[in-house]
């Protein structure tokens, strides 16, 4: 295995590197302090866009204080830190977190704000542009009027790497036309715990299935977009480890919910960890990504932005990455200590920017007296500088800071749709059938449950706010049940009650189940808590007798617990969570495309049995209903690559 030899030597020769290599700090000549707020000439060889990047990056270098440098470490969030404070502070970056937005939420306003940004940043005596940064996790998904893509954990179902840096080339496109050209996705967690409340976001269990379509995605994100737009910047997240946390390791707790999984500690020997975690972030360095997201979570007990020995050690050193480690959401704020312990603490641990949201003024004030203090080098502070803005030149930022204002016309554009009904369709995996699918038109369907009709429900978290959102009201496109109404034409009678509850008889009834939105560990489950409830298996029971046959359609992000009902109905379908392009489902139930896809997770028989991904295999095989790779086609034969396949 190739990437065994660059992780293996032992976490021991990591160490002793570290010791050796002044904590990875490149031992490139020390840039000449520049005067104070001296002038720079119109001349100056970093806005020569035909010079090496690394000229321009140490030219720049050497002309800032140290103000200056601390400033473009500093990330703030949009709510809390206006076009002023980039300008007074040199911030170096603003994002948007889940939720937060422009009014009104259209994408002309976001293009607006963040010119607005970038003309403060570029008054400033240096003139570096900021770089805005959001999570657009399954399409721009924030904005209002986007195409929502469905969620990784859909794709990862699909397999389809070429449709992968299709969504990725889409969703980039959608991102310039309102100014942003930082993404924070992909995900490259290896999801060993489907309890986790970010599973949604994964692509899967397998490391190198992970691999080829995360790369895919990159490499879709980071395409040309136009002659005079800013390459789209993609973020490996959240190294490392955080899919495999221990259940209940977690000490977390937001909005009243009590972490279990998300944010806790992943445990285990160092070597075998690496083994499983790490290939995804060896591919998607090696297809150029420039910036890495430290993850909230613990390894063997110590967190992941205070770990020295991965950041600096493994990611920097080991994988040469040469681009720059940002911090997670008030990241920092979790280590021990004091907040100037916690600063010192990360930046020398090798995280380059701070994502500080609102507290970036102190995070300011602090790394500035700790650099004075000689806590935390100035070698580290010109290390750190020297990454971001080598991100921000090898981008063309400086060249091409502003929205893409041509590419309003196509936000959302069918076009774009069409990529993502393609999407929900070839991610639908088809689990049982017995005679019940196709569908025909021209039969009676009678359609149920809760999930059938929301586009809120069927996109799920981080769709317009953190949580994600119930109802029809702000998402532009088509539920489930519109989707098999517009593709099941005028001559089939489609009717809808959502509690299931059926006068007279129907060819077909159709169920729609599921999980409400949630997002990271607010959504961390008991496995007990995956069992459809009773409004659920009270429709599936009133229909079973007044219609021919039964189909069952999951909308979640994750595998269900369907002992209870799984012999009362004819088909199972697993839509995971579509997002906003309901059609697509209809393409595959009524025949005209056919269902491919493969379970990414293993699917739990019921909630006695279950086993984690990272369980024995004998004991994992035994205790699912399906395995990862599992699926059937039309005529009910089993098809896939199943390592459970008896």
């Amino acid at each position: 295995m190739r990437l065994a030899a660059s992780i293996h030597g032992s976490l021991a020769a990591v160490l002793l590197c570290i010791a050796a290599c002044d904590a990875g700090v490149s031992h490139a000549a020390k840039p000449a302090s520049a005067s104070p707020l001296a002038p720079v000439p119109k001349n100056a060889r970093y806005k020569n866009a035909s010079q090496p990047v690394d000229a321009r990056v140490e030219d720049l270098l050497s002309r800032m204080t140290l103000a200056e440098k601390i400033g473009q470490m500093t990330q703030a969030e949009r709510a809390e830190a206006g076009p002023g404070e980039v300008g007074a502070l040199m911030l170096g970056s603003v994002l948007s977190g889940g939720g937060s937005a422009p009014s009104p939420n259209k994408p002309d306003s976001w293009a607006n704000m963040i010119d607005a940004y970038q003309d403060a940043a570029l008054a400033t005596r240096l003139g570096i542009p900021v770089i805005y940064g959001i999570d657009a996790v399954h399409g721009h998904q924030s904005v209002v009027g986007a195409t929502v893509f469905p969620q990784m954990i859909g794709m990862a179902a699909a397999g389809d790497a070429d449709l992968m840096k299709r969504i990725g080339e889409v969703t980039a496109r959608e991102l310039a036309a309102t100014g942003i050209y930082w993404n924070f996705s992909p995900m490259v967690a290896v999801t060993q715990d489907i309890r986790w409340g970010r599973a949604a976001e994964s692509l899967g269990e397998d490391a190198a299935a992970v691999s080829t379509l995360a790369t895919a995605y990159v490499r879709g994100l980071m395409a040309p977009i136009a002659p005079d737009a800013a390459q789209i910047l993609p973020t490996a997240k959240h190294f490392i480890g955080d899919g495999g946390t221990a259940w209940g390791s977690s000490r977390q707790s937001i909005m009243g919910v009590q972490y279990r999984l998300d944010q806790g500690d992943t445990q285990g020997d160092s070597e075998t960890l690496l083994e499983r975690y790490l290939p995804p972030y060896q591919a998607l360095l090696d297809a150029g990504t420039g910036s890495v997201m430290a993850s909230f979570s613990s390894w063997n007990g110590e967190k992941l932005h205070g770990n020295q020995t991965l950041l600096t050690g493994v990611l920097k050193q080991r994988l040469g990455f040469k681009g720059f480690v940002i911090s997670d959401w008030d990241g920092i704020q979790q280590l021990p200590g004091s907040f100037e312990t916690q600063v010192a603490s990360a930046i020398n641990a090798g995280v380059d920017m701070a994502m500080v949201p609102k507290d970036y003024r102190a995070f300011i004030r602090v790394l500035s007296d700790a650099v004075n203090k000689g806590v935390v080098p100035q070698q580290r502070i010109d290390d750190a500088v020297r990454r971001i803005l080598r991100a921000k030149f090898a981008m063309g930022l400086f060249e091409h800071p502003r929205a893409q204002r041509s590419l309003l016309a196509e936000f959302g554009s069918a076009q774009h749709r069409a990529v993502a009904r393609e999407a929900v369709a070839k991610s639908a995996t088809l689990l049982k059938n017995a005679g019940a699918l196709p569908l025909t038109r021209g039969k009676s369907i009678f359609v149920a449950g809760e999930f059938a009709d929301n586009l809120g429900f069927q996109s799920g978290g981080w769709t317009l706010q953190w949580q994600g959102v119930s109802g029809n009201n702000e998402i532009v496109g088509a539920t489930l049940l519109e989707g098999i109404k517009q593709v099941g034409g005028a001559n089939t009678a489609v009717t809808f009650q959502e509690d299931g509850k059926l006068q007279g008889h129907a060819d077909v009834g159709i169920v729609f189940v599921g999980e409400p939105p949630y997002a990271e560990g607010v959504g961390d489950r008991d496995i007990e808590d995956l069992a459809l409830d009773r409004r659920e298996i009270s429709a599936i029971n009133a229909l079973r007798s007044r219609v021919d046959k039964l189909v069952l359609v999951v909308v979640a992000g994750r595998p269900q617990l369907l002992d209870k009902v799984i012999d009362k109905v004819d088909a199972v379908v697993m839509a995971w969570l579509p997002g906003s392009e309901g059609a697509g489902l209809a393409d595959v139930l009524f025949g005209d495309k056919p269902f491919t896809g493969r379970l990414p997770v293993g699917w739990p028989a019921n909630a006695a049995g279950y086993q984690r991904a990272d369980a024995p295999l004998d004991k994992r095989c035994a205790s699912l209903t399906w395995a990862a790779g599992d699926g059937i086609d039309v005529a009910g034969k089993a098809v896939g690559s199943s390592v459970c396949r008896r």
